[in-house]
This record gives C-alpha cells, sequence and structure tokens, in this order.
C-alpha cells in the first residue's frame, strides 16, 4: 500500500534510468496515507490487523465481511462495517483479505472495479483469482485507478510478458507478504502445533 502510494517502484526505475536530473516539486507525486479512506474486503485475523495499522496512519477505516465482527472487535480496530459498494466509492485504498471460493472468484471484476473511487489504489494479498487482471489492466492503464500492489496473481507466477507488468502503477511482487523471518517461523511453528 504505501510502496504504490509513494510510488517508490517508479522511483527506483527512474534512479536507476539514470533520469533523476534536479528536484523537482511535481516529480513522481503520490498520494497522502494519513487522513485517507482504507477499505477492507474480508475482515478477519488479517484484514483486522492490517485495520489497526491504518488507524496508526490516522486512516478511516471501512470494512466489507459476510458477517459484522464484535462490536469490541470493532472499536479495537476503528473499524465500520459497509456494503461492498459503499466501501469501493469511498476508499482511498481498497486492501483485499478474502479467501478463494466460488463468491470471490472475480469479485474485483469489471463493475467493481467502476465502482471504485478515481484515484483509488487496489492491494491484494489475498488470493489472485479475485482479481479480474484484464479488468484491473483497463482500470489502471485508464488512469482510473491510481495505482495497484499484487503480491498474488492468477496464475503464480505471473508470465514475464504479462501486459499488468508493462504498467509502472502496478507493483507486482512474488507472493512474498509474509516473508519475514519472524513470520515465517511462527507460521512454521503452527503447522508443527498443529
Amino acid at each position: 500500500l504505501m510502496s504504490v502510494a509513494r510510488r517508490l517502484p517508479e522511483g527506483y526505475d527512474h534512479v536507476r534510468a539514470g533520469r533523476w536530473l534536479t528536484w523537482g516539486p511535481l516529480l513522481l507525486l503520490g498520494k497522502d496515507i494519513g487522513g485517507a479512506t482504507l477499505g477492507i474486503v474480508g475482515f478477519g485475523r488479517i484484514g483486522q490487523e492490517v485495520a489497526k495499522r491504518g488507524r496508526g496512519f490516522g486512516m478511516r477505516v471501512l470494512y466489507h465481511d459476510r458477517a459484522r465482527v464484535s462490536p469490541e472487535q470493532e472499536a479495537a480496530t476503528g473499524g465500520t462495517m459497509v456494503p461492498l459498494d459503499q466501501l469501493l466509492a469511498e476508499s482511498d485504498f481498497v486492501s483485499l483479505h478474502v479467501d478463494l471460493n466460488p463468491s470471490t472468484r472475480g469479485l474485483i471484476g469489471t463493475d467493481a472495479l467502476a465502482k471504485m473511487k478515481p484515484g483509488a489504489v487496489l492491494v491484494n494479498t489475498s488470493r489472485g483469482p479475485v482479481v479480474d487482471q484484464a479488468a484491473l489492466y483497463d482500470a489502471l492503464k485508464s488512469g482510473h485507478l491510481f495505482g495497484a500492489g499484487l503480491d498474488v496473481t492468477d496464475p503464480e507466477p505471473l508470465r514475464a510478458d504479462h501486459p499488468l507488468l508493462t504498467l509502472p502503477n502496478c507493483l507486482i511482487v512474488p507472493h512474498i507478504a509474509s516473508a519475514t523471518v519472524d513470520t515465517r517461523d511462527a507460521m512454521a511453528r503452527k503447522a508443527a502445533n498443529n
């Protein structure tokens, strides 16, 4: 979310290509996170943790899930449950945290992307098929969306000539959202305990 909002991959490419000649007040302007609205689709453990981090940046947190969480969980996360259409229309950042099942496959397609707030950022760390990648390409290429950050794709790995990889406003990483030593150690301990 932060890398896409602040255009870090584009800035890195700008420097590596030798195009950084001087500072400019309009050079690679990004989006502010503080005070923005974060929409979380799927409000389980991970979605709630993302909400807590968003609140740390002063973000307003909306969520959509099959069921409302407890009042205590809403208070702890600062989340407000809203219909999906409202979340898409009001959110500056939409972060996906749903499992893949028949009701979530293609959940974010042409219609959902069109309902998103112009200039919004989409982040998918759930499962690749939740997003229609052809529709996402169109929304990014047209400028309707500011950017996208994808930790997951369909298929994985994404082929090197995929159209999304031609877009400077689409950050794609190789399914590494949990790639820290502490997190992977905790995952291994949990698997062993189970």
